[in-house]
């Protein structure tokens, strides 16, 4: 591994459980039964002990939104064409996608990033070009990038949380971008997890039966020709992977590195998470499972890092679009502890008369 890598990877902390403590501590002294706020009150302590404040207020939200083509898309395994993945970049920086419609409601800055799309954009307010090549290959035929740009592209997105985030005051949420992405992402789950291709494919963009059977055989016999090895993520990321994934697995690193909480979007976001324990097994306890998507391989994606969705509204849209919904209740948990009256400020009485 490159020094970046490796040093993110080393700075990567345990929760705080000083911290985690005092919140509970304090969740017992509100003016409420206690427990009664039910998970609100243990999400609350988790950011309490990834943050290392007990009672946390974090001042910015991020949506990261990484956006890269694949070269698998050849195979018929989209309903849309890779065209659609640098319009819909300038429908992001444009302010039109529905992402941005929800950070505007959640407060929340969207950072749009060029990790590989297979076309080329003049400067554009909030686009960052982070571009390693335009496209990925198609890993049907050969692996989808080289071991070193694995490296590169994780490393990008550890640079992007060093350039954007501040520790532990910034909410981080995880976006993407990319046509042919969930086939990229159901192999890399089939690929961590072990799991059936059949259990973790699903329809994406919406493809018809006869694509989702086509897409099915593309990623059983990538893995097939390709072997990824599950114990190393670089390995996985480099035969069946994106940019764009291993841009938010470095998010997601640079993020758990600065003590920022990650809310995790759908089945790509949760992919990137996958590679992202891989590499660094402390990033698990900075994660937020924002939603539970309707695409299969998401779920056995959770159930692998142990992570319980915070929503579950069948969605399947991507682009951040259930983690920022998440981080409006996550924030309001931190609130809850923060603002809350405690019995003896409220002057309510705590003795129990049955």
């Amino acid at each position: 591994m490159t020094d970046q890598l490796e040093a993110c990877r080393q700075a990567i902390g345990s929760l705080d459980a000083r911290a985690m403590s005092e919140a509970m501590q304090r969740w017992d002294t509100l003016t409420k039964p206690r427990g009664s706020l039910g998970r609100l009150e243990s999400l609350a302590c988790q950011v309490a002990g990834i943050t290392g404040l007990p009672r946390p207020r974090l001042a910015e939200r991020i949506v990261f939104i990484c956006a890269g083509d694949h070269g698998v898309v050849a195979e018929g395994v989209s309903a849309y064409p890779s065209a659609v993945t640098p319009q819909m970049v300038y429908n992001f920086v444009r302010g039109g996608a529905a992402i941005n419609v929800l950070a505007r409601q959640a407060s929340a800055r969207v950072i749009v990033t060029d990790m590989g799309v297979a076309a080329d954009f003049p400067p554009l307010p909030g686009l960052v070009q982070q571009k390693l090549r335009r496209g990925t290959q198609n890993f049907a035929r050969e692996p989808a990038m080289t071991l070193q740009e694995a490296r590169t592209s994780v490393e990008r997105g550890i640079a992007l949380t060093d350039a954007h985030v501040k520790t532990a005051q910034t909410w981080v949420v995880t976006g993407d971008m990319g046509i042919g992405n969930t086939t990229a992402s159901s192999a890399i789950v089939a690929a961590m997890t072990g799991a059936a291709v059949e259990t973790v494919t699903g329809r994406g963009t919406g493809v018809t039966d006869s694509v989702l059977l086509r897409k099915t055989v593309v990623i059983r016999e990538a893995l097939d020709r390709h072997r990824p090895n599950p114990h190393d993520s670089l390995d996985v990321l480099s035969k069946v992977g994106g940019f764009e994934i291993g841009g938010l697995a470095g998010i997601i690193l640079g993020a758990a590195r600065h003590r920022c909480p990650v809310i995790l979007d759908g089945l790509i976001a949760t992919a990137a998470a996958l590679l992202a324990v891989g590499l660094a097994p402390a990033v698990r306890d900075f994660l937020i499972a924002g939603h539970r998507s309707v695409e299969p391989g998401h779920t056995v994606a959770l159930q692998a890092l142990g992570l319980e969705p915070v929503l579950s509204l069948d969605m399947r849209l991507g682009e951040g679009t259930g983690g920022v919904l998440a981080l409006t209740l996550v924030e309001a948990a931190c609130r809850l502890l923060d603002e809350m009256a405690t019995f003896e400020e409220a002057g309510v009485a705590t003795d129990k008369t049955v």
